[in-house]
This record gives structure tokens, sequence and C-alpha cells, in this order.
């Protein structure tokens, strides 16, 4: 395929990356008809972020008379996908910060305080203000924590210090991430980008900026001063194997000391060393100029409390809510659902994801409630939009089964670094999740 697309086809991309339509007009699983209904049901939902956002607006304008309350205590909503674009120097942390009360529905109550308690046997939710709340359907929508501390002498006030980055924290820690990076970049030295073993976010999201402090260098001629270290935690860099294949070629390309079955545990600030677990049960010692330090990932600590997690394996072990993988209710609780990165599925933890599982839940719910069935369910959509370097990335979207199930076939490549995939995160990506949360997409 050519790198650029032909004039026409570029027309059609452009106009509908313009309007935010790219990744709003790929295909989803096959809807319910869209009908609203009667109810007075109390439905309390678990955070207020993409996911807990997006359900609220849907279910608002779905169900007449039921009262819809969302617990969050975060006056700010963050867009994560800037964050990665704002350690690129691309954007400013204030590109990713908006108000919640911006997005929520008018017509539901905010509880501006944090879930603090989740009884699933009497139907009740506790919050830090102080408030009791009865429900009849739950959604946990809580997103997970970031658990720095699970990484031996590293905590959040370290970032943007000693060389130390990470895109994950927060806006302002991206951008502190970025102010070291571009020092990096100009002075050399050994960078050293990880991921943990556990389940988490965007899981493309280490690899995008190991590629981004490569393309740095590169344009800034420094790129010979530096060694770029690249920790993976087991055997492969990305879990669709096809996708991991295409990844190693293109760090083997780069020219990156890629190092298998190494595992962060411990770093030291003043020394610039980072401790590893190996396969045979050591430790090695990594020294470096720049990191960036990507956390153990968990579900919040009143998830894990409740009694709503996996009982066993590494899903209990990091408390991800205990959900059929196609319906997304819980399989011991039918009244609750989980959505978004709390969800203990094996794909899904992307905002495209919550694209496709949002609706799925809005009309399980809506079926439930109305004595019916419906058969739209989550097939593990998730998608990540992998920059090589500045201009370029691969839109690659895979489901449950690791098969590509690319929505331009004919027109973007998936495992072609293109212009018009870069577009797509650069410009359209944010559109599409402002109409998410509204529950327009």
């Amino acid at each position: 395929m050519p790198d650029q697309p032909d004039f026409e086809t570029r027309r059609r991309l452009l106009g509908l990356i313009a309007a935010g339509g790219a990744i709003s007009a790929l295909p989803a699983a096959p809807a319910a008809e869209a009908q609203t209904i009667q109810s007075s049901a109390r439905i309390v939902i678990i955070g207020a972020g993409a996911a807990g956002t997006a359900l609220a607006n849907r279910l608002s304008t779905r169900i007449d008379g039921a009262q819809i309350t969302i617990v969050d205590p975060r006056q700010r909503h963050l867009y994560q996908p800037g964050f990665t674009l704002i350690a690129a120097g691309l954007r400013p942390a204030e590109y990713s910060v908006s108000a919640t009360a911006d997005w929520l529905p008018r017509d539901i109550t905010w509880i501006e305080g944090a879930a603090t308690g989740i009884d699933p046997e009497a139907r009740r939710v506790t919050t830090s203000t102080g408030d009791r709340l009865d429900y009849d359907y739950l959604i946990v929508a809580s997103g997970l924590e970031l658990h720095y501390e699970g990484i031996e002498g590293m905590s959040r006030d370290l970032i943007g210090q000693n060389g130390i980055g990470s895109v994950y924290a927060g806006p302002e820690e991206a951008e502190a991430t970025w102010r070291e990076m571009d020092r990096f970049t100009d002075e050399g030295g050994v960078g050293l980008f990880t991921r943990p073993a556990t389940e988490m976010k965007c899981a493309g999201a280490p690899l995008k900026y190991t590629f981004l402090t490569d393309d740095y260098a590169r344009r800034k001629g420094t790129r010979d001063r530096m060694e770029i270290i690249y920790c993976a935690h087991s055997g492969s860099l990305f879990g669709v194997p096809i996708v991991n294949e295409k990844v190693r070629m293109l760090y083997d390309r780069q020219g990156f000391d890629t190092r298998y079955n190494r595992v962060m545990t411990a770093i030291d600030p003043g020394r610039k060393v980072a401790t590893f677990r190996t396969p045979d049960g050591g430790s090695e010692e990594i020294a470096f100029d720049f990191t960036n330090v990507i956390p153990p990932m968990r579900a919040a600590q009143v998830v894990r409390d409740s009694g709503l997690s996996w009982q066993t394996g590494a899903n209990g072990e990091q408390g991800w809510i205990e959900v059929d993988q196609y319906t997304l209710r819980h399989t011991r609780y039918d009244t609750v659902f989980a959505v978004g990165d709390v969800a203990g599925v094996p794909k899904g933890k992307t905002a495209a994801s919550v694209k496709w599982q949002v609706p799925v839940v809005e009309d399980q719910l809506i079926a439930q409630i109305a004595g019916g069935q419906t058969d739209h369910i989550y097939t593990g959509y998730t998608s990540c939009p992998l920059i090589t370097r500045v201009g370029r990335a691969m839109l690659i979207e895979f489901d449950y089964n690791n098969d590509l199930v690319p929505s331009f076939p004919g027109i973007i490549a998936p495992l072609e670094e293109l212009w018009v995939s870069w577009l797509i995160k650069e410009i359209g990506l944010k559109a599409t999740y402002n109409a998410m949360l509204r529950g327009r997409a």
C-alpha cells in the first residue's frame, strides 16, 4: 500500500477526522433497537471516567423515570489518550483536562465523593460523603489504580526528576516527562523503557513512547549518543502474535536493545539504577539516564474489598471484576455490571474498547429491566493507534481471538506506518472521545 492514500481517499478520511468521525465510524456489534422504557429503577454508577460518563448519558435518555446516581470525587475529567501526545511535547497539559460537571447529564445525581464500600448482598454503596446508596442495578466503572508503590523506591513525586518520567500518572506528570525526555534526547545516555507484569491500560503506550523518544533523538541528530533498552515483562512485546512480530521487526530496525522477561521491582533515583526480576528468579540492575516508569496496575481498594473480583488467578490478585466477557454482567451477582478498565475480561483496557463496551452494557441492562433479552455482546474489540514516529502510526484493531479487525480494509492497512493513522490519533480521536462521553458515539 502507498505511504499516503490517493487524493480521493485522503479527502474522505480527512473529512471523517475533521468531524471526529474516524473512530466513531468504526463498526460496532449489532445494537438492540434504541427504545425508551419506563422504570423507577435505582441505578448507581461508580466512576465518572469515560465509561461511567458515557453510560450515564446513554441511560438518561433510554430510561424514563430511573434514579441514576454517579459517584466520583474528581472535579477534573482527564482525556487519557492525550497523555502520550503531552509527553511527546505535542500538546500542553491542559489539552487533556476538562470539568467533570460539563459532561454529566443534568437529570442525574452526582455524589462528589469516593465509593468507600460496595455490598453486593445488600445492594448498597457507601461513600466518603456519608451517603448510603441502595441500588437495583450497579455499574462499576471505577477505572484502575496506578500502584507506583509496587516498585520499591518509586513514587509519583519523583516524576520529572533525576531522569524519571511516567506518561500514565496525569497530564502534569506527562508534561514533566516530556521535559526529561527532551533533555535526554539533547544529552544522550541510556534510555530505559518498560512495562509491568500486571494487566494495564493501553498496553501499546510503552511501545509508542520508546518509538517517540528514538524519533526525537534522530531529528536532533543525537541518536548515536544513546542506547535505548526496552525491558519486556514476558517473552513478547505485544499480546497479538502478528503485531508482536511486526513490533519486534521495527525494534530491530531502530536498533533497540530488547530484553525479555524483565520486570522492574525497584528504582534508586539517586544512583539512577533500576532493578529487574529475571526469569531465573534472580535480579539485574540497569543504569539509566532517562526512564519511562510504567507502574503495576490493579483495581481500586474498594473493588478489591467488595467480593466482586475474580476469586483466583492474576485477575483475582489484581482485583478485576468477575464478569462474563461477552455481556459484561457479573457472573455471581446478576444486577452488577463492570465496564472499562476494571472489567476482568481478556482484552479491552482502552478508550476504543469502552466505546464498544458501553452500548453492550446499556442494552443488556435495558433488556434486563424490561424482562427481555438482547444478543448485543462485546467481542473484545480493542484499538491501538501505535505511533512509530511523529507523523506515522499503525492503526491496530483486534478482538478476543487476536484476529485483526480493521475498520477500513483496503484503505488503512493495520500493520503499515501511515500518515492517516497518525492523524486519527492526533486529530480525530479526541472529538470522537468527546462524542462518546455525550452518549452519541
